[in-house]
């Protein structure tokens, strides 16, 4: 049976909501109402589950361009259907400039907004069947990467271990710095076990605020909070008789501690605002970069879950323990890379292979994927030399530091080669501002060993702003 789609109706005029409501319950639709855009934020931003939302231009206070601009800004993906009786063009393009998936004129058919309606959530459609491609895309592109993980003997010792406990369905924490493979190691362990033909589920416990993540991993019933327009399954009951990955376990909650040692103790859970028990058969691995011993001293994390998790304990080393890997893991990043880019497959220089084996990696694997993954777009290995020779971040014996006025007239000259006759000051400042946040970015999580919100706190942004700036600065996926 096909899931029933919600739509979200705002609109200032009662009668047309009411309207709209009994029209589209008649068609099978879920129906929330919104009297005005600040409502519809509001519902929107405390989690509604909306497909499409219906939205009224002429409204009083925010209208309904300011609205859309708005949901846009926080929920892109959600999309917009405008009603009006204003048809004028500058409108209208103000509108589909924004990401309005539609524009119907009032007063209108009932069968204009259905096939409205309609093709909307049929695009909706295509592109979740494009993402569930990429999905499967990107687990076989793990899968092909995880066959050049085991490279050293401290990674094919750690292997034997997963052919071992397999099949034996017990509970596996995977501890190791953020970075070293940690999901790898948890979906070769699925790929090797029984339940290799059910559902991998990775759920990343320090992504989602609290009460985000309780109705991530559990579901929610029907009017369990505002918005919950309909029952949605948890992330346990999407992983029945597959294996649930649990990352970053050290930041879940108290509470969600006492609700996830009730699956592993009973198989069973409540749906957040449900009164009934779900049964799961759920293989839990769990993976973190903290020390859980130590939480569990000092009340930061429950003692009886972390050995109901701790069955089987696998540590995996750092990259700059299995220096073996190296040359392997970046031809493998250098034609991967080079095939989804459409670019000429670069050679590393000898030298700079010699400054990868003596680099500390405080990123590991995922920071010798961004800088092979750099090489391959820039066509140039100057500027990741010029972070492993030139840069003053940590180096194992053996790779030396140059100083910073040379890096300043590298980076100048640079600029001079690309920009010809001219340079402009200011975009030198810019690009030094850009590379001084790279390095203090860098530098702040290598020194928190890659805890986010550790180093939120010490960079005063939002862990939210923290996430976007890893990205912008290439330091992760």
């Amino acid at each position: 049976m096909p899931q029933r789609r919600t739509v979200l109706v705002v609109d200032d005029a009662e009668v047309i909501r009411t309207y709209l409501k009994n029209l589209l319950l008649l068609k099978g639709y879920g129906v929330l109402l919104a009297e005005d855009g600040a409502k519809a934020l509001e519902l929107l931003d405390g989690g509604a589950a909306v497909d499409v939302i219906v939205l009224d231009v002429m409204m009083p206070g925010m209208d309904g361009i300011e609205t859309l601009r708005k949901i846009k800004g926080a929920h892109a993906k959600i999309p917009v259907i405008m009603l009006s009786v204003v048809g004028k063009a500058s409108t209208i393009v103000d509108a589909i400039n924004l990401g309005a998936a539609d524009y119907i004129n009032k007063p209108f058919e009932e069968e204009e907004l259905e096939i409205a309606l309609k093709k909307v959530l049929e695009t909706e459609n295509l592109k979740a069947e494009r993402e569930e491609l990429r999905e499967r895309l990107r687990e076989h592109e793990d899968r092909e990467r995880s066959s050049f993980l085991w490279a050293s003997e401290k990674m094919t010792n750690i292997h034997e271990i997963l052919e071992q406990i397999a099949d034996a369905d017990v509970t596996v924490l995977i501890n190791g710095d953020s970075g070293v493979g940690k999901e790898v190691v948890a979906r070769t362990l699925h790929d090797l076990s029984n339940r290799r033909h059910r559902r991998f589920v990775k759920v990343n416990c320090a992504a989602l605020p609290e009460q985000l993540l309780e109705s991530e991993l559990f579901g929610y019933e029907r009017g369990a909070f505002t918005g919950a327009s309909a029952r949605k399954a948890g992330k346990f009951e999407i992983a029945h008789q597959g294996t649930m990955f649990l990352d970053e376990i050290g930041e879940m909650s108290p509470p969600l501690q006492a609700k996830l040692l009730q699956v592993l103790q009973d198989g069973e859970f409540s749906r957040l605002g449900g009164h009934e028990d779900v049964h799961v058969d759920v293989r839990m691995v769990a993976a973190t970069n903290r020390n859980l011993e130590e939480m569990v001293s000092s009340g930061g994390f429950r003692e009886d879950l972390f050995y109901r998790l701790n069955v089987v304990n696998i540590l995996v080393p750092p990259l700059r323990e299995r220096v073996e890997e190296i040359p392997v893991l970046a031809d493998y990043f250098l034609r991967h890379y080079s095939r989804k880019y459409r670019r000429e497959v670069p050679a590393i220089s000898s030298r700079l292979m010699q400054g990868f084996l003596a680099y500390a990696w405080p990123g590991n694997v995922r920071e010798l994927e961004n800088m092979v993954k750099r090489i391959v777009v820039l066509q140039n290995e100057g500027a990741i030399a010029e972070e492993i020779f030139g840069s003053p971040g940590p180096l194992a014996s053996g790779a030396s530091a140059k100083g910073s006025e040379s890096s300043a007239e590298r980076m100048v000259d640079q600029e001079l080669e690309e920009a010809g006759e001219t340079i402009a000051l200011r975009e030198i400042g810019r690009r030094a501002a850009r590379e001084a946040e790279r390095e203090a970015l860098r530098r702040v999580l290598y020194q928190t060993n890659w805890n986010r919100k550790k180093a939120a706190k010490i960079l005063e942004v939002s862990y939210k702003t923290l996430l976007q700036k890893i990205k912008e600065c290439g330091l992760a996926d």
